[in-house]
């Protein structure tokens, strides 16, 4: 099973000292030449401060990603789960899980940026800013990455469970067979509604009881079975989706 995460805009600070980025470090090694492309028209953006701003859609009090971005192949790096701080990443607090859970995390879970691509849960990697919507010179974020990371998702082979918001899934869709994870509230009426904030709370929390468990789940029924003795209301929803029910 592959658990197929976003990443978060914001991004923790620091990292092992004296590290720095090494592509070949961050496994999927056929997104290589992409990851070249996208850190050089970051770099080519960097240089005016003013136009990175724009480009990247940041504030005033943003602006100091500029300067990651600046650094970014010399700056230090972290796990790829312990560097995003989103409302995803806080739920699932990579921190505090196991050894054990974060050994399995590092071989089952896989985070799409929109700047490396595919990485896995320990890849090292620095701090950075681009999202699914920056626009940098010369160079479609979708573009570069659509086809690929569709290809390299086709070779995981087994069981995906895709967590990723719609703006990731249009940057490399999931296999046929991939199970698409919806979060849904119910209401007193009976009728389940979509959640927004709470939606990316839900799923952090999902993960994390999934890394701590520890199985390798083969299938949709192998999922649902361990939720049901979980206390889990996980079903199955449209065809190629599960429902989470929070």
């Amino acid at each position: 099973m592959h658990i197929l995460l976003p990443p978060s805009e914001t991004k923790r600070d620091g990292g092992s000292p004296d590290s720095a980025l090494s592509l070949d470090a961050l496994g999927f090694g056929a997104l290589t030449p992409q990851r070249r492309r996208m850190l050089a028209a970051l770099r080519t953006l960097s240089r005016n401060r003013a136009n990175a701003a724009q480009a990247l859609h940041l504030g005033v009090t943003q602006l100091f990603e500029v300067e990651r971005n600046r650094t970014v192949r010399h700056s230090p790096v972290m796990a790829a789960m312990d560097r995003y701080t989103g409302v995803l990443y806080e739920a699932l607090d990579p921190h505090t899980l196991t050894t054990q859970a974060r050994a399995f995390a590092a071989d089952h879970v896989v985070i799409h940026s929109a700047l490396f691509g595919l990485l896995g849960a320990a890849a090292p990697i620095p701090a950075y800013r681009p999202s699914h919507d920056s626009r940098l010179p010369g160079l479609s974020i979708g573009r570069t990455w659509r086809e690929p990371v569709s290809r390299e998702l086709v070779n995981l082979e087994d069981l995906i469970l895709d967590l990723r918001s719609e703006s990731y899934v249009a940057l490399g869709r999931a296999p046929q067979g991939a199970l698409f994870l919806r979060v849904v509230t119910e209401g007193t009426d009976g009728i389940r509604r979509a959640l927004n904030h709470f939606n990316k709370k839900g799923k952090g929390e999902f993960v994390r009881a999934l890394l701590l468990a520890g199985v390798d789940h083969p299938d949709a029924g192998s999922l649902l079975r361990w939720a049901a003795s979980a206390g889990i209301r996980l079903e199955r929803g449209e065809p190629g989706q599960l429902q989470l029910i929070v």
